[in-house]
């Protein structure tokens, strides 16, 4: 990643956040995009990068987080689309405007961001989709997520064979349960005790959820030239939960 320019969304917490500092650590120069300034200012800080505050879902922030990056750094070479949002609740209880909130962030932002990333990477270039292992199976009180994933995990599909000529290559890393901000958020919403949950959580071969330096060390591969053979691939990262 050495001197590669990478935007990373959603990088002011989570998995974002541990990616950006991994992508940092490799010598990446990195644009830390969120919707939360202030916490994408101090990871900024902490790894030299840039931050840009912005909401993924709106096309005019998209292209601004693109032309920022490209006109600080001079290129554009890795794209991590990590921004997403859950909201846990059957379709009974979902409310339409939350239906479209999540739809809009969690897949939306995919489809702006590559549109206006793609055409910067002239040099061809890598894009890593956040999907989810709830993309590639359906998952209880959650419909708004499942959906929002499965379409990220095809759309990288989509992607992929698109622009494999033009030297992109576009993949999906597909967590399980996340020691992260918002699977204490998804606790929340459910309003089950946090020390039950991530039991539940941890109920899988390898016997504990995982943190986010470990996914962002398969984003960091994905991203990297070490993966030089790989697109369209989803690959999941989950502690053998799918298994």
């Amino acid at each position: 990643m050495k001197n590669k320019v990478a935007i990373v969304t959603g990088g002011a917490s989570g998995i974002g956040q541990a990616t950006a500092r991994l992508f940092a650590k490799d010598g990446a120069h990195v644009v830390v995009v969120d919707i939360d300034g202030e916490g994408a200012a101090k990871v900024a800080e902490e790894i030299g990068g840039l931050a840009v505050q912005a909401d993924v879902s709106s096309p005019e922030d998209c292209r601004r987080v693109v032309d920022t990056a490209v006109e600080r750094f001079g290129g554009l070479h890795v794209l991590f689309n990590n921004a997403g949002i859950i909201r846990r609740t059957t379709v009974l209880d979902l409310d339409v405007e939350e239906w479209d909130r999540v739809m809009a962030v969690n897949v939306r932002s995919v489809f702006l961001m590559c549109k206006y990333a793609i055409p910067a990477m002239t040099e061809g270039g890598s894009i890593v989709n956040t999907g989810s292992g709830w993309g590639l199976k359906g998952g209880g009180n959650a419909i708004s997520y499942c959906a929002s994933k499965a379409a990220v995990v095809n759309m990288t599909r989509a992607l992929a064979i698109d622009h494999a000529k033009a030297g992109i290559r576009v993949n999906s890393v597909n967590p399980g349960d996340t020691d992260t901000p918002m699977l204490r958020e998804e606790a929340r919403q459910l309003r089950e005790d946090w020390a039950a949950f991530e039991k539940d959580a941890a109920d899988r071969p390898m016997g504990r959820s995982g943190t986010p330096d470990e996914i962002a060390q398969a984003v960091l591969f994905l991203a990297s030239d070490a993966a030089s053979y790989i697109t369209g691939s989803a690959l999941v990262v989950d502690g053998g939960g799918l298994a």
